[in-house]
């Protein structure tokens, strides 16, 4: 990706002719090139989605700031959802997790190695199990407990960390509490969640030996933005391996873990690269 020298459009609206060329022309017009394009017009819903990154094709290229004045009449004569973001922004991030560490400890690595665009500045759980290996990645951790009787001051103190430290995403990396509806209305489109895709099939407690018990050939994950529906928002990223007769509860296990730090990480990832545009109950990923 293109540094400071380059922009990333996204947008969605009614579908109609002459998207594309308005679009395409100001970004020319103002010396910009488009490196790469991804769109859908969805004919059902009769809908346009677009993500476009344009880098500067000479030093006397206009600055984003005037590129984005130019789109604005664009964009509200097609009655556009859309935004403009640098491609080396990286959202600022707040992992949340409580006993399996396994997401969290595969996101912590990503983001060390550079494999996914984010930084991680924050880690919060409702248990103190894994001050240790957030605090080796020199990341403030944060233990927050929660009960029946304390968890509207539990939700609270995660608002004031989430204002205070200026966290644009929030990541429930095995997070094992309910939000409330009023935080995931208040934070809609900026928490992701991770569960194992046998919901609703298999609820409760070691869902993977119930999986076992009925003979699953197929253990899963889904990733998905948070709303006032228990793991039912709209899904982002999923990841499926295949099983059979000789896989046991524990190995079950092993592959599922597999699956839900793949589908996490590449939620996580789209959304920071600024692939996921959300539609209803629905997204829309652009690779």
């Amino acid at each position: 990706m293109a540094g400071d020298d380059g922009m990333i459009l996204t947008l969605d609206c009614p579908s109609t002719l002459g998207i594309v060329h308005s679009v395409s022309g100001v970004l020319l017009e103002h010396g910009y090139n488009i490196m790469e394009l991804a769109q859908f017009n969805d004919p059902r819903e009769e809908h346009f989605f677009l993500r476009a990154r344009a880098e500067r094709g000479s030093e006397e290229a206009s600055t984003p700031e005037q590129v984005e004045r130019d789109l604005a009449p664009v964009a509200e004569r097609f009655g556009m959802n859309w935004g403009l973001r640098r491609p080396g922004e990286r959202p600022r991030v707040l992992v949340m997790v409580s006993k399996y560490e396994h997401c969290l400890n595969d996101l912590l690595f990503r983001a060390r190695k550079g494999d996914l665009p984010i930084d991680i500045v924050a880690v919060a759980s409702n248990h103190d199990d894994h001050r240790g290996l957030v605090e080796w990645h020199d990341i403030p951790f944060f233990h927050i407990p929660v009960t029946p009787e304390t968890k509207p001051q539990a939700e609270q103190q995660l608002l004031d960390l989430v204002d205070r430290m200026s966290i644009d995403l929030v990541v429930l990396a095995r997070y094992m509490q309910i939000l409330s509806d009023s935080l995931a209305t208040r934070m809609e489109g900026r928490v992701i969640n991770i569960h194992h895709s046998f919901l609703p099939s298999f609820k409760g407690a070691k869902p993977y030996h119930q999986a076992y018990e009925r003979g699953v050939k197929t253990v899963g994950a889904t990733a998905h933005y948070v709303n006032s529906e228990l793991d039912e928002g709209p899904i982002i990223a999923q990841s499926v391996v295949g099983v059979d007769h000789t896989y046991g509860p524990d190995d079950l296990v092993a592959a599922g873990r597999d699956t839900e730090c793949k589908a996490l990480s590449d939620a996580v990832r789209w959304h920071a690269e600024g692939r996921v545009i959300l539609h209803g109950t629905k997204t829309v990923v652009l690779r």
